[in-house]
């Protein structure tokens, strides 16, 4: 059985295959669009109404290989990838055991959150 933990908000998602012996970090990257306002002459990141659902799709497929997987995150981008899994992906839905909220933690702060979640023993 394999376990991981994503931590994700609307700009990346990264994924902690949890192991005995060995931990592995994945990332996906959510799309942003570089947008210039001709007003200001500013350039900024904007995006497009499909943005969300091919960031999502990118993660459902990072995430095929585990059998369980928690779901954590400061924002509400964890419940709308649930709700995502649910609408177009219920296979993934039903091994996501559990979402919890999270700020800015470090990797290694991931990990541990998600061994202990899962009670985990190295």
């Amino acid at each position: 059985m394999s376990h991981a933990t994503v931590w994700l908000d609307h700009r990346e998602a990264r994924i902690f295959r949890l192991a005995a012996l060995e931990i592995d970090k994945a990332t996906v990257l959510a799309t942003l669009h570089p947008q210039r306002d001709p007003s200001r002459g500013e350039a900024g990141a904007v995006e497009h109404p499909d943005d969300d659902t091919r960031f999502f799709e990118e993660l459902s497929r990072a995430l095929s290989g585990y059998q369980h997987i928690l779901v954590v995150g400061p924002s509400s981008a964890k419940h709308e990838f649930v709700s995502y899994a649910h609408k177009q992906n219920l296979p993934l839905e039903q091994r996501i055991d559990g979402v919890e909220t999270v700020d800015h933690p470090t990797d290694g702060q991931i990990v541990a959150f998600g061994k202990k979640y899962f009670k985990l023993h190295d």
